[in-house]
């Protein structure tokens, strides 16, 4: 009903009236899509899109099935969080594309979490996975590329690593950062009943089948 009703006042604007209206709609509709559009677009295929996507497939996946194995829900709004800040950051350096940045990020909150594995950098360099994110920096320079990107994807990966895992362990530190019930029961399965005592599987007809049974006579 409130669909009908809807669609009814809609119809009844005149329509010079209805279509500026709903071109703003659409042009404001387009700008939020935008948003979120930015942080998928890499660049025109070739090595860095190559580059990109490698490592955002393989850090992606590694922090979601590792420390946020189970926890969906944080890991999505780690996504936003993140987002939300490049995206206010880019505008004081003129960034439209987020892509590469938001791949930094996720690697640097991986590097930070894994601290102790060992990496190989193309068979050339061996070093700590926290030097990681600066290594990708480095050679972004030396391929031209500019290295603003990367000290944006570094500086929010920090700001999400310190608010999350630094000060919350600090004497008097508090959790900031607390991922909103609605992302939890969206994203995240309930805990299972520990009180929960599931009924004997019945089986066909209620016989037992196979049991105490003889073949031949």
């Amino acid at each position: 009903m409130a669909y009908q009703s809807l669609r009814l006042e809609y119809l009844q604007i005149p329509p010079v009236s209805r279509a500026y209206t709903t071109a703003c709609v659409l042009t404001t509709a387009a700008v939020i899509w935008r948003l979120i559009t930015n942080f998928l677009f890499f660049g025109p295929v070739g090595f860095n899109f190559l580059f990109n996507m490698i490592f955002l497939y393989r850090y992606c996946r590694m922090l979601e099935e590792g420390s946020f194995r189970g926890r969906t829900a944080d890991f999505v709004f780690m996504f936003l969080f993140g987002g939300f800040l490049m995206t206010i950051f880019g505008l004081f350096v003129s960034l439209v594309f987020l892509g590469q940045a938001f791949t930094i990020m996720l690697v640097y909150v991986w590097s930070r979490r894994n601290p102790y594995v060992r990496m190989n950098f193309f068979g050339l360099l061996n070093f700590q996975a926290p030097f990681l994110p600066w290594v990708l920096m480095g050679f972004s320079l030396l391929l031209g590329n500019s290295i603003i990107v990367d000290l944006l994807g570094i500086a929010v990966g920090h700001i999400y690593f310190f608010l999350e895992d630094v000060f919350p362990n600090q004497p008097g530190g508090i959790r900031i950062l607390k991922t909103p019930s609605i992302l939890k029961a969206i994203f995240d399965t309930p805990d299972e009943d520990p009180n929960y005592n599931p009924l004997p599987e019945e089986r066909p007809g209620g016989f037992a089948w196979g049991e105490g049974q003889r073949l031949g006579g």
